[in-house]
């Protein structure tokens, strides 16, 4: 086996770290991924610190934290850090690098260090870009008709994919990365990204995954005793109020189903990589930017953190880790410590910017807390997770939850009023106020948080249907975007 190892990073978006089989799912099939975990190493307390698309990509792809990179709400027209990039500090060394699929990067051209990038942005049209994707379906019959199923990009409303099974977006994604691997330069190893768009909405899965789903097979959201009729709690769960019972069933159904394909898919790029003589050679890693709710309790979507939303899987696998086969890795970890953990891998050097750990080094010490943090303003979130307990707060009306993460891990019941984990709660708050800074700063009064008065809830119409798109031909042109992204 060469001392060189080439790199598959498979990631995908809204994947929450429980959606497994091998984390003991019974209601989902991810066949592959459970055998990658069985014969490789997997990390069931890695965390996504600001669980929303493009923040987490900033740390995945620097190794900052949003504190560093300077997002944690979703600032889609700002540049990236100027500092070396996975792929660059991958590319500095030697290798090949390739990325396809969503990169959710601004400018959307920018190749952020890879050598090539073949792009599929789920049809964002407001920076002028058309995608590569939406060429190839120009160029095979299906100009402008990716999104004539109506199933909107932040909505979870469903039903069957309307193209031919080869204009799904989780194929072409397949396809471009089985074509990029066949396309190596034999001469250098290679670091590729295969980034899929799915299981994020919109929820529209090809039948033959859809028929392998029963809704009475899966399993029901979870439900909670704490959830109640303050502010905040209507506020994170305004999205998912507009579903009837069935149609929640649905969603869940064709959300699984396209977990399933994306899994399914992974078989195929694997065995490209055995037929071009690679497998033996390839680091093999699978994890998502964030999660997704679902519907747990009361909500849908991700920018909070409970365990669906900011709990994601990390999975690393194949002969150049067969020394760790079949472990669990219960440590805390976090987005910003993917970076350094491939590159430490690799043995490729690990840019002094690099704020995360190499999580399978020797002497990397272990993460005493993971600190996270989301949005500003009323529905601003952050979190410390530390041992067994996670403390989440909402400054907007004061809001403290405490949850034991071993007795409890479906978050069921808040302990925050407990007076036997006063003390607990205590030393997570004042880890979390030492965490603070900028404008977070102005919830803190005497060394304990106050929050600041929540407004009276008045509910707000979204008439652009969470992000819906239209018929994309021809490409409009001065577009103005005042709608919700993802």
């Amino acid at each position: 086996m060469s001392e060189r190892k080439n790199v598959l990073m498979i990631c995908t978006d809204h994947w929450s770290g429980s959606l497994l089989g091998c984390e003991g799912r019974s209601d989902i099939m991810t066949p592959t991924l459970d055998y990658l975990a069985e014969h490789g190493v997997r990390f069931d307390n890695f965390y996504s610190e600001c669980p929303v698309c493009i923040p987490a990509r900033r740390t995945m792809m620097t190794g900052l934290t949003p504190r560093t990179h300077g997002d944690r709400v979703y600032s889609d027209r700002m540049t990236m850090p100027d500092v070396t990039t996975l792929a660059q500090a991958f590319r500095n060394a030697g290798y090949q690098t390739c990325a396809v699929g969503k990169l959710h990067v601004y400018p959307q051209r920018n190749r952020i260090g890879f050598d090539d990038v073949h792009l599929l942005e789920e049809g964002r049209y407001e920076f002028g870009v058309v995608d590569d994707y939406q060429i190839w379906l120009g160029e095979n019959g299906y100009l402008g008709q990716e999104f004539m199923h109506g199933m909107g990009n932040n909505n979870y409303l469903t039903r069957p994919w309307h193209l031919d099974e080869r204009a799904h977006p989780t194929n072409w994604v397949t396809m471009e990365m089985m074509r990029q691997i066949k396309r190596k330069d034999p001469t250098r190893p290679a670091f590729y990204f295969c980034s899929y768009p799915f299981p994020h909405p919109p929820l529209a899965p090809l039948q033959s995954f859809l028929d392998m789903y029963r809704e009475d097979e899966i399993d029901a959201p979870v439900t909670d005793d704490w959830h109640d009729d303050r502010y905040i709690f209507k506020a994170m769960g305004e999205q998912e109020r507009i579903y009837s019972e069935k149609e929640m069933r649905r969603a869940r159904r064709a959300f699984f189903a396209q977990c399933t394909h994306i899994d399914y898919s992974i078989r195929m790029l694997i065995g490209t990589l055995r037929e071009c003589n690679l497998l033996d050679d390839t680091l093999l890693v699978f994890l998502s930017d964030h999660g997704d709710m679902l519907f747990d309790h009361g909500m849908v979507a991700k920018r909070c953190f409970y365990e669906e939303s900011t709990r994601v899987p990390l999975i690393l696998s194949g002969k150049p880790v067969e020394h760790l086969e079949g472990s669990v890795i219960h440590d805390l970890a976090e987005m910003a410590d993917v970076m350094p953990t491939l590159l430490d891998l690799c043995n490729v050097p690990i840019p002094e910017t690099v704020e995360g750990r190499a999580l399978l080094a020797e002497n990397t010490p272990k993460r005493e807390f993971v600190y996270g943090e989301v949005s500003e303003g009323n529905k601003a979130t952050r979190m410390i997770r530390k041992g067994q307990y996670k403390l989440i707060y909402y400054p907007c009306g004061n809001v403290f939850q405490l949850f034991d993460m071993e007795n409890d891990p479906r978050e069921t019941h808040d302990l925050s009023q407990d007076p036997a984990l006063a003390a607990v709660r205590s030393e997570l708050e004042q880890l979390l106020v030492s965490q603070l800074y900028g404008k977070d700063l102005e919830w803190i009064q005497d060394g304990r948080l106050v929050g600041f008065q929540a407004p009276e809830y008045k509910e707000k119409a979204d008439y652009g249907l969470y992000n819906q798109r239209g018929y994309h031909w021809p490409t409009p042109t001065g577009y103005s975007n005042k709608g919700k992204n993802a």
